[in-house]
């Protein structure tokens, strides 16, 4: 079966000269979890946003069979959704309601689809009591689970999570696990947090200096690297 996501030898570099990413080759199966690992600054998080067409460096991405390109990157959004470290990047309507329907709407769908897609990605999140109330008044682990229903709205197939768990405390953190734990699309998860990675992740990659340093199982990539501690 071909792969959702394939990265051949992508490099790029940042204006002001600093190599971030030095011939990255990757790919992503149907229904499987990622976990990147590696330091802050290691290129984790310009290689997601270059899987949504964010940035362009060289090499080849492929995303369902289409190159990211700028005539592509409205159907890579559609099959690929990106949830923010900080989820106050992802919430700005003054409702709950209209921050998930935001994008089915600029989608041109029907009302009655939006609808159906705001009720049925808030139910996924278990967060349909709040729709009628200002993201801003939520919790931390309340306006990522919004957030996420935005995400989920959009029905992607693929699913890219850059620090999901910040600032989440630990019940919080327990929750959105289990929410992802159900979800069926493949997911790529930029994290520090091993024990998350370890309850989610099919497979592990390491980043160091903006290559690929190892990939294997995550307790595989802990030992072998010394990253944190799975249990």
């Amino acid at each position: 079966m071909e792969p959702l996501i394939e990265v051949e030898d992508l490099r790029f570099r940042y204006p002001d000269g600093v190599e971030a990413l030095c011939g990255i080759d990757f790919s992503l199966a149907a229904g499987e979890t990622v976990a990147l690992f590696g330091a802050n600054g290691s290129g984790k998080t310009t290689f997601l946003l270059h899987l949504v067409g964010l940035l362009s460096g060289e090499g080849g991405i492929r995303v369902r069979g289409r190159p990211v390109s700028k005539e592509s990157l409205p159907f890579i959004r559609k099959k690929v959704g990106f949830l923010f470290q900080d989820a106050d990047d992802q919430l700005f309507m003054p409702t709950v309601e209209e921050d998930v329907a935001f994008g089915p709407l600029n989608m041109g769908l029907p009302a009655s689809e939006v609808e159906q897609r705001v009720v049925e990605a808030l139910q996924r999140v278990a967060m349909e009591q709040v729709r009628g109330r200002a993201p801003h008044h939520l919790s931390a682990g309340q306006k990522r689970r919004v957030a996420l229903a935005g995400v989920l709205a959009m029905q992607p197939e693929i699913i890219l999570l850059d620090e999901p768990a910040t600032h989440l405390d630990p019940p919080s953190r327990d929750g959105l696990i289990e929410i992802l734990r159900e979800l069926p699309q493949a997911k790529i998860m930029v994290t520090h947090d091993t024990r998350l990675a370890a309850a989610l992740a099919d497979r592990a990659v390491f980043f160091d200096s903006g290559q690929i340093a190892g990939e294997g199982s995550v307790a595989q990539i802990v030992e072998i690297f010394r990253w944190g501690a799975v249990g």
